[in-house]
């Protein structure tokens, strides 16, 4: 497998990159593009390449300890501007950071010299933890 895209994250006012793809819920105001939809847009990102075999990516905010999604480019599009909080979701975020250790061609197996953990209940962030991948 190739080495994947990651989504996007802003968080405490900096966009970041995120190895970890929270689902893409059943929700009115997402909607799944059709084939004749995606070939007419233009995406600024290869999401229909095997660098992103999810064939979409989201773009992810933390505000006031929630997460949002704010934008999917790709086969799924949010309609309206208002963000969708992400209260479907617990799980851990993985936010790498720093220069890369060791580059591993496939998935999000690369590892970076940090790398920020976040805990999320129901789309609230209740910890997080920062690992230094260069100790190791």
């Amino acid at each position: 497998m190739t080495a994947q895209l990651h989504e996007k994250l802003i968080y405490e006012g900096v966009e970041m990159s995120m190895t970890s793809c929270p689902p893409i819920p059943e929700n009115p105001r997402i909607r799944t593009l059709s084939l004749e939809e995606m070939d007419a847009e233009e995406f600024d990102l290869p999401v229909l390449s095997t660098a992103c075999w999810r064939h979409y990516v989201g773009t992810w905010e933390i505000r006031d300890s929630r997460l949002y999604l704010l934008k999917l480019e790709g086969c799924f599009k949010i309609e309206g501007e208002k963000p969708i909080f992400a209260d479907w979701f617990s799980g851990l975020l993985r936010v790498p950071q720093g220069q890369v250790l060791q580059y591993v061609h496939m998935g999000f197996e690369t590892i970076h010299e940090k790398e920020l953990l976040l805990k999320v209940e129901k789309g609230v962030v209740t910890g997080k933890q920062e690992v230094d991948n260069r100790q190791q």
